[in-house]
């Protein structure tokens, strides 16, 4: 994890749960009002771009070259959003094969608490791992381990393979 003070990261924290409260209540506001397959249509066209821009700041901020393949890759994952306030797992499996695992999500966790379904993000989940992906390095393949609707593994919500 990226080295950052104690306030700086309750800072980030908060921004990151910020944005992520905004989502969750865009999402409910167009499910309630137009179903959960516009509300996750919308969401996919909206990541389409958001993930292409959250890595190129994210690149611009951590001075991360375009085309640095894995390592890249595996640096900037340490500076989305979601690394703030989700417990993520990297894992170099070999020199051209990374898995990143959603340990623990905050909505996910939030809708099992409340004893409601898992959010069904697979659909919106594909667009954004490897539209981040392929825009740090357009080599990087992604391809889903796992992820709600799929059944949930004890050790992950999500889990993903990116390959060069």
């Amino acid at each position: 994890m990226i080295e950052i003070d104690a306030k700086c990261r309750t800072y980030l924290e908060d921004i990151a749960k910020r944005w992520l409260a905004h989502d969750g209540l865009w999402f409910q506001a167009v499910e309630k009002s137009h179903g959960i397959d516009e509300a996750v249509r919308l969401d996919i066209e909206a990541m389409e771009k958001f993930t292409v821009n959250e890595a190129q700041r994210i690149m611009k901020l951590a001075e991360i070259k375009p085309g640095g393949g894995l390592p890249a890759l595996k640096e900037a994952l340490q500076w989305r959003l979601y690394a703030f306030i989700n417990q993520q797992e990297i894992i170099e499996k070999d020199e051209n094969t990374l898995i990143f695992k959603m340990v623990n999500c905050r909505v996910q966790f939030a809708r099992e608490r409340k004893g409601m379904a898992l959010h069904p993000c697979k659909p919106v989940g594909l667009v954004e791992y490897a539209g981040f992906a392929s825009t740090i390095d357009p080599r990087i393949k992604t391809k889903c381990l796992g992820c709600p609707p799929d059944e949930k593994k004890d050790a992950f919500y999500c889990a993903w393979e990116f390959s060069i």
